[in-house]
């Protein structure tokens, strides 16, 4: 499901923000633009097979005017915001997120949200109940973000399609296994019960090992759950391996639904250990989310909608907010702590359900959530979800307080190294651009490596803190699939006030590293603009020299 763009702004204008600029900085055309030919190495990096070579030996001179044909050019609106990093991506929805950090990067999985339309072809309200996929992104700097694709799981395409219908609320978790590390994604068959797909890698492909569902129906203590879905999962500092889940508000039972679970996993991480136990928590909705801090575990859950005057004077919260209970055993039993996140109601006058993981990456920690707030840009509104990472500090006891929902207010955590090639799907804002499979691998399985496709004048992507050092960029070069088509690729630095620093002309059949020598010097961390003239190319990556 893509979020093509439907809007265009004036390119001196800073798209969503309403904030006009001027173009600032004066554009300098730099001399001797190439596009690689003849026996110039063209790849990037390894496994550049099928790239495109001339037989003319010497580099082509371009001498259009560059500037000229970006003159009348109009900037593709961000929904997002130039200026924003919330929600984490434009180009899908993503809801009921979940972090894991591995090899010094996060992974967030999501529910991919896609279109439902009624017999008119008009987009309609989510069921959610056409939802076979979970969506991958990641990051190692909590700005840019790197498109891996939907893994199918559910349905007849899925790869648990013989016995699950749907995947929902994904959780995640990774172990070494026989000297390798080995990853776990965790789902919701609907509200029917929780299954488990295993992979070498954290963007896939997934296989289903086991086979059937991990938490069923028919075993104890679960049967008696009224939404047998939402798991967490949390790995103990002595290997350890815990699951929590459920959810649901049986009649008249609001303030106690006694409808959470927890369990210790095999360690398989495929099986449960012991019958699950009871979660008492006060008000419970669904949502489970799990983490520890010091010797205290954490279990974090959404109330639900039937919070009365009683229950918001004894506990202090109100209806769809992520609350904490407290134990210092993994299993419980838990107590009432503290309410931390508002329903996004509050900040964007969206409401619905309110869905979280906590987490902890190079020392900073972070909530991850979902809200309504892109599809209220598009004007669309009918329950399609974004993510959103916020950061928080919690204080010595691990008590987090009120955290705020933000557009913009979370820091870099580290600088792109723009001398090593950067993925096409890697980008911290985008207008109008989409995402695709890059190879035999993701075009048969849906996920891994992706590439940036459904370009057309005007679009853009965006890649913020971009460290050139002391030294500077002598040229940049795109690794593109030309499919036949030709246009030009403006790179800039500092928007609003831009430089441009480098005009990409594109140009000929297959795969081709175009290249452009940068005259104007750029030096330190900058923010980088990819602006296209021209459609129907595809960038599989970027890199400066």
């Amino acid at each position: 499901m893509s979020l093509k763009k439907n809007a265009i702004i004036p390119i001196s204008m800073i798209a969503l923000a309403l904030v006009t600029g001027s173009c600032g900085g004066e554009e300098i055309k730099p001399q001797g633009a190439v596009v690689s030919s003849g026996e110039t190495d063209l790849s990037i990096s390894a496994g550049n097979a099928g790239a495109e070579t001339n037989t003319n030996n010497e580099q082509e001179e371009v001498s259009m005017d560059y500037a000229e044909v970006f003159k009348d050019v109009t900037l593709t609106k961000s929904y997002k915001g130039i200026q924003n990093n919330n929600p984490i991506i434009e180009q899908h929805y993503g809801a009921d997120p979940y972090a894991l950090v591995y090899d010094d990067t996060v992974y967030f999985y999501m529910t991919a949200d896609a279109y439902e339309y009624d017999e008119k072809g008009e987009i309609k309200e989510n069921t959610y109940g056409q939802i076979r996929s979970l969506y991958v992104v990641s990051t190692k700097d909590m700005i840019n973000f790197t498109d891996h694709g939907e893994i199918t799981i559910g349905g007849e395409k899925g790869v648990a399609g013989k016995w699950a219908k749907n995947s929902w609320a994904p959780a995640a978790a990774w172990k070494m296994v026989d000297g390798k590390p080995k990853f776990f994604l965790y789902f919701a068959d609907n509200g029917g019960g929780i299954g488990v797909v295993t992979s070498d890698s954290p963007v896939g492909p997934f296989v289903d090992e086991l086979g059937h569902g991990l938490i069923r129906r028919d075993m104890e203590n679960c049967g008696n759950v009224e939404w047998l879905f939402d798991p967490a999962v949390l790995m103990d500092d002595d290997g350890k391996a815990y699951i929590y889940f459920g959810g649901g508000v049986p009649k008249g039972m609001a303030a106690h639904p006694g409808t959470g679970r927890c369990a210790q996993l095999g360690d398989d991480m495929m099986s449960l250990v012991d019958v699950p136990k009871v979660i008492d928590a006060p008000y419970l909705f669904e949502d489970s989310g799990i983490h520890k801090f010091g010797d205290t575990y954490f279990y974090t859950y959404c109330t639900n909608f039937s919070v009365d005057e009683e229950g918001t004077k004894e506990y202090g919260f109100n209806n769809g907010e992520i609350c904490v209970m407290t134990s210092k055993s993994p299993l419980g039993p838990f107590t009432f702590k503290e309410r931390i996140l508002k329903n996004p109601q509050y900040y964007y006058g969206t409401g619905g359900n309110n869905h979280h993981a906590i987490f902890k990456f190079k020392d900073q920690w972070y909530i991850c959530y979902h809200s309504r707030m892109l599809e209220k840009e598009q004007g669309i509104l009918h329950g399609y979800r974004s993510t959103s990472i916020d950061e928080f500090t919690p204080a010595a006891d691990g008590t987090i307080g009120d955290i705020k929902m933000t557009r913009n207010s979370r820091k870099q955590v580290g600088n792109l190294d723009p001398f090593k090639p950067i993925n096409g799907a890697t980008f911290a804002v985008m207008g109008g651009v989409d995402t695709a499979p890059a190879d035999e691998v993701s075009e048969k399985w849906g996920c891994g490596n992706l590439l940036l496709t459904a370009i057309d004048t005007g679009d853009f992507v965006k890649l913020e803190g971009v460290d050139f050092g002391d030294k500077g960029a002598s040229k940049v070069k795109a690794k593109v699939r030309t499919n036949g088509k030709e246009g030009i690729i403006r790179v800039t630095v500092g928007y609003p006030n831009r430089t441009v620093i480098a005009y990409i002309p594109v140009k000929g059949d297959g795969t081709a590293v175009c290249e452009a020598a940068i005259e104007t010097p750029v030096t330190g961390v900058q923010d980088v603009f990819f602006t296209f003239s021209g459609e129907g190319y595809e960038i599989e990556e970027w890199a400066f020299e």
